[in-house]
């Protein structure tokens, strides 16, 4: 028997897996993700390496095979399973081995430990009193000072002392040889989580929300671990559900993540979380310093965290004894990484569960439809929530054409449907939400005689309007001044196509003056606490009016909104995209149901140039098997995901003549190894943006009805271009599923 072993990460120089044989006393031991000793390089140094792969077969030569050592007897399990996901996930998603170790195992270099000092007294109150005189008759004021702190409270925090009672390091030291004091230390972790008072309170479950709890808690019981899909409208108390889930988990001595789409969602969700589970709930995500992310692992592995809450990486948290993986807002394309391997986080979820024995929970109001297909096949377990938790009528919606609205006159990006509505709101005293999916201050510049596009000179794309009269590019940073004159025709018709958050926020500011408004984007997220101070401010009704992009539209719960205006429906509508209707329909569905989530009936306007489109009519009524039924049967049409499987090869090169000499070679390839398959080789092509800072983009598509073949074409592919030294001047990258090519 062989091993593939990668050696420790730390050697980024060593990117390949190198193959040892298994002595016949580890051969029934053994198991892929486990940390072992090898003999490594010509010195035959002791080295540790993770076993990726195990087989009957050597590829190499047997007389230069070097055989294992032992396997490390401390390494931790945690490890070894994660270890065993990063093997599955460079199968399942091609890349190299490194790159999916660096996913999974994310925190490898050691944070220092944030410290706690104190002072504790030595002395008795007598002693100590004596000490305080001696000070003060020598006129020893510093010694003094920080004396009568010892003796008022017998142990002080050494910050305390050193900032506000002004004593200096050679004080303290003095006083330290003298016998006086002793200075006491003990680690203490840096907790993202801001404390607040954790509250007990009782939640009256609705009929629906208690069979599903119900029904996991019995699988739980039993032993059977499942992949459920809760399907539940807006507003039909999901979180509450999951919080139950988690509870049965958490009571059992196991632990849970719970996935959200934008650190956006963290705030609300972590409080209620806290609010049930106390500081046993912790947060992950890329906001947080280096020195919190090491604590925050260090902690769930130590056991001393029971619920991890985080966008895609918290999915890698090194708990010991996993339980339950949920999966909120799962139909959000965030959770596909954009890195190679790139992965997507439900499927990569069901495997880590399958690897753990734990459960999966998939939540949404507008489930994807790979969830949905496989639900409907009896992959996953279908659970659904038809009803509002308080019984609160969904959100009336109304669809505006805005191609008429233009023809009557209606220039403004508010129809006046809209403006009545928010009107009668802030009269009420009532908030209103205005989603538009764009940022900046407004959309591009173009030349109303030629129709010429100010572009950017690196990449494939328009450059939007900011404010100070400049223009940037989103993509690479280039900017440059505002033009008032064409310089494709001379012509000083020329001029932004307003349409992006800012504006919308100044036409607001106009039209209601008297009204308070926030801004929420990715301009005013920047900041570490951005986030949450907009969205408190919000929820404690400090405004009036939330602006925003696609962020102010998922999961947030504001009781007091009953108007959301969706501002232009159609701007994720006509994309070259196969997922649009989907997207569209659950961007529209999604902002419809932040309305009337409290006792005041909610109501919803959609914006439209194209009201008779089935994404647009669906959303309206919000029925999501109607949207279904229409798109499973295009998808199936057409050979889409989910129907289908779809593997894009993204191809990047400086040189565009040398990228399309390797596109015509990978293509061919291709060609030449699905010959026998099912598969279909389209492209290459274009992407929506085909150069990117002066590097020129191509992508090739690949369709099967089977994953499995496109992962054996992906493997062939990826020999193919090893052992081709032309390819090593291009980028390539597989992406399977995509959730768009941009």
């Amino acid at each position: 028997m062989f091993a593939d072993i990668i050696v420790d990460i730390k050697h980024e120089k060593l990117d390949k897996v190198f193959q040892y044989r298994i002595p016949r006393r580890l051969e029934d031991e053994l198991e892929i993700g486990m940390e072992v000793f090898i003999p490594f390089g010509k010195g035959n140094r002791r080295t540790k390496g993770y076993v990726t792969a195990i087989s009957e077969t050597c590829d190499y030569d047997l007389s230069r095979i070097k055989e294992i050592e032992d396997i490390s007897r401390e390494s931790v399990e945690i490890e070894a399973k994660l270890i065993a996901l990063a093997a599955w996930m460079k199968k399942h998603y091609g890349g190299t081995m490194i790159q999916a170790l660096k996913t999974v195992l994310p925190i490898k270099q050691k944070e220092n430990a944030k410290m706690k000092r104190r002072l504790r007294l030595l002395l008795s109150e007598e002693e100590g009193r004596k000490k305080l005189e001696f000070y003060l008759e020598k006129n020893q004021k510093a010694r003094a000072r920080l004396m009568a702190a010892l003796l008022d409270d017998h142990v002080v925090e050494y910050e305390l002392v050193t900032k506000k009672l002004n004593i200096t390091l050679p004080v303290i030291r003095a006083l330290q040889e003298q016998g006086v004091l002793a200075v006491e230390e003990e680690q203490v972790y840096r907790n993202p989580v801001k404390k607040t008072k954790c509250q007990e309170h009782s939640i009256i479950f609705t009929e629906e929300q208690r069979y599903v709890i119900e029904r996991f808690r019995k699988d739980y019981q039993e032993g059977i671990r499942n992949t459920y899909l809760l399907h539940g409208v807006t507003g039909s108390g999901k979180t509450e559900v999951y919080m139950e889930m988690i509870r049965t988990v958490v009571e059992s001595g196991k632990q849970a993540i719970v996935l959200i789409p934008e650190i956006a969602l963290t705030y609300q969700t972590v409080m209620r979380f806290y609010r049930c589970f106390g500081d046993r709930v912790s947060i992950m995500n890329s906001r947080l310093s280096p020195g919190e992310r090491y604590d925050q692992m260090m902690r769930a592995k130590a056991g001393e965290v029971d619920v991890m809450i985080g966008p895609r990486s918290a999915l890698f948290t090194p708990f010991p004894d996993l339980g339950l993986i949920v999966i909120d807002e799962e139909h959000e394309p965030t959770y596909k990484s954009e890195q190679v391997p790139r992965y997507h986080a439900r499927e990569t979820a069901v495997q880590r569960a399958a690897i753990e024995g734990a459960g999966v929970v998939l939540g949404s109001a507008t489930p994807s439809m790979e969830a949905m297909y496989r639900a409907k096949r009896g992959e996953y377990v279908l659970l659904e929530l038809k009803n509002r938790s308080r019984r609160q009528q969904m959100a009336e919606v109304s669809v505006v054409d805005l191609r008429k609205e233009m023809k009557e006159g209606n220039r403004s990006i508010l129809s006046r449907r809209l403006q009545d509505r928010m009107e009668d709101r802030l009269k009420r005293g009532e908030q209103v939400m205005l989603f538009l999916n764009r940022r900046g201050y407004s959309g591009f510049v173009s030349c109303r005689e030629c129709g010429h596009v100010i572009r950017c000179p690196h990449c494939s794309v328009s450059l939007s309007v900011h404010r100070g009269g400049k223009m940037m590019c989103h993509y690479c940073g280039y900017t440059q001044p505002m033009v008032s004159v064409c310089p494709e025709c001379g012509s000083r018709h020329i001029g932004e196509f307003r349409a992006g958050t800012q504006q919308i926020e100044d036409i607001v500011k106009q039209r209601f003056p008297g009204a308070r408004v926030l801004r929420m984007d990715m301009d005013t997220t920047r900041q570490k606490d951005s986030y949450e101070k907009i969205l408190s401010a919000f929820a404690n009704e400090e405004a009036d009016v939330l602006v925003g992009t696609q962020m102010i539209v998922k999961g947030h719960d504001f009781p007091n909104v009953t108007l959301v205006g969706v501002l232009a429906a159609d701007m994720s509508l006509y994309t070259d995209d196969y997922r649009s209707g989907e997207r569209t329909f659950q961007l529209l569905t999604q902002a419809a149901g932040r309305a009337g989530r409290g006792e005041k009936p909610g109501e919803a306007v959609i914006q439209t140039y194209s009201p008779e489109h089935y994404a647009v009519v669906t959303a309206a009524a919000q029925d999501y098997e109607a949207f279904y039924e229409q798109e499973i049967s295009y998808r199936e049409l057409m050979g889409y995901p989910p129907a289908e499987n779809l593997l894009a090869v993204l191809i990047a090169c400086g040189d565009e003549a040398l990228l399309d000499t390797g596109c015509r070679y990978l293509k061919d390839y291709a060609l030449r190894v699905s010959r026998n398959s099912r598969a279909a080789v389209i492209g290459p092509a274009s992407p929506g943006i085909d150069r990117i800072k002066d590097i020129y983009r191509r992508v090739l598509y690949i369709k099967a009805p089977e994953y499995d073949t496109l992962t054996g074409i992906k493997d062939r592919l990826e020999q193919y271009i090893d052992i081709n030294p032309g390819f090593s001047r291009m980028r390539i990258q597989f992406d399977f599923n995509p959730m768009g090519i941009s």
